[in-house]
């Protein structure tokens, strides 16, 4: 891709995915039947062209919501789940309806973060979509909100997403919400339209600090979480798009590579494996590291031995995911561990030798070995100083 063009990104993506939130598909709760036939005539012609599209829709709380006569969102859990169980029929059945105008089947995939936490779970997802996509199908995924206590109270379908252009290999994730982009300010009633990010090449604290909440009823994400959308889709080298769903015609000028929305160029890619490490595996416990470990371990790619390690926090087990920690709780890196956290609790700061011996036996020398770690930002600790044991 040239810098001097960077939304050839858009034009020349062939595989989509597309997420559409609870405001591009209703008004505090009342469902927007045109935007369903606007949305399956605009994918249709993208795959007229030759292009492979997964859909990601939110609705099925706000949906079931209307179906059972309630005003507001439910708050209880059990509520939540009464409504999506009504609402998913519904938002499938009109998907369905709309896409066979125009000669397309789709087919419907429910997921849960507990499912894609499971790599074989997560590889079974990522063949399944493939062999949709092999046959002409227009997948619908959503968050299986029914039996997802966790997925409702915390979660959102702009993260999910973002882990299905992983699994889909998608080459952009296009977010359609109902705002046009991410503004510099953020828009205030009756003030002039602030201005929009065009492109932006990196998440800074600039990037960070522009973004502001969802005040839509039926949404559970704001900018913030398009922002994590955006950088975990650009580490599986994906580029994406926050723009309006409410807007006719934005996908065909996405295609012919307008500017439309805030484009978010792919950042690092990381190996599909290393993706599903850092983005989609549950965190079972933190390491809190020495400088010298952060330094080594986000600087030079090495491995983490008990030498470095400073506190062990949470309960886990050999082969679950923990979190790398600098001295200031931010967050470095991701792995799975070699030992328990009884263990890495007996012998966090200890030369690999004598570890072994506290143990009396070993699982190797590495707590984590660099095989198994991902590095997600870079240690701004001090150069100075004893680094802690790392190989």
């Amino acid at each position: 891709m040239s810098r001097g063009d960077p939304r050839s990104v858009t034009r020349r993506a062939r595989r989509w995915v597309i997420k559409l939130g609870s405001s591009v598909l209703s008004d505090h709760g009342q469902v927007r039947p045109r935007v369903f036939g606007r949305i399956a005539r605009e994918v249709a012609a993208l795959a007229a062209d030759g292009r492979k599209l997964v859909l990601v829709s939110s609705g099925a709380i706000a949906m079931g919501s209307r179906t059972l006569g309630w005003q507001r969102p439910p708050r209880s859990i059990p509520e939540m789940q009464a409504a999506a169980a009504v609402g998913q029929i519904g938002l499938v059945e009109s998907y369905r309806r709309c896409f066979a105008r125009h000669g397309l089947d789709v087919a419907q995939v429910l997921l849960t973060r507990h499912g894609l936490e499971e790599r074989e779970r997560y590889l079974n997802a990522r063949n399944t979509l493939a062999a949709l996509l092999r046959h002409g199908i227009v997948p619908i995924v959503n968050e299986n909100d029914t039996v997802a206590t966790e997925e409702i109270r915390f979660g959102d379908n702009d993260n999910l997403s973002a882990r299905v252009a992983s699994l889909v290999d998608a080459d952009l994730l296009v977010l359609l919400t109902d705002v046009e982009g991410l503004y510099r300010e953020s828009p205030q009633p009756g003030a002039p339209t602030p201005e929009r990010f065009d492109v932006i090449e990196t998440i800074d604290a600039e990037v960070k600090r522009a973004a502001g909440g969802s005040d839509h009823a039926f949404g559970r994400g704001g900018m913030i979480t398009k922002l994590e959308a955006a950088r975990a889709a650009g580490h599986a080298g994906t580029a994406t798009v926050v723009c309006s769903g409410q807007r006719a015609g934005v996908l065909a000028a996405l295609a012919a590579g307008k500017s439309v929305g805030t484009l978010f160029l792919p950042g690092r890619r990381l190996g599909a494996r290393k993706h599903w490490l850092a983005f989609t595996s549950r965190l079972r416990g933190e390491l809190v590291l020495d400088d010298g470990a952060a330094r080594a371990l986000s600087h030079g790619g090495r491995s983490l031995l008990p030498a470095g390690i400073r506190e062990v926090r949470g309960r886990f087990g050999v082969g679950d995911a923990v979190a790398c920690l600098d001295g200031r709780g931010r967050e470095l890196a991701r792995g799975l561990v070699a030992y328990s956290a009884d263990e890495v609790s007996r012998i966090k700061g200890l030369p690999t030798r004598k570890a072994a011996q506290v143990l009396g036996y070993s699982n190797g020398d590495a707590v984590i070995h660099r095989d198994h770690l991902v590095v997600l930002e870079a240690s701004d600790a001090g150069r100075a100083g004893t680094p802690g044991e790392t190989t």
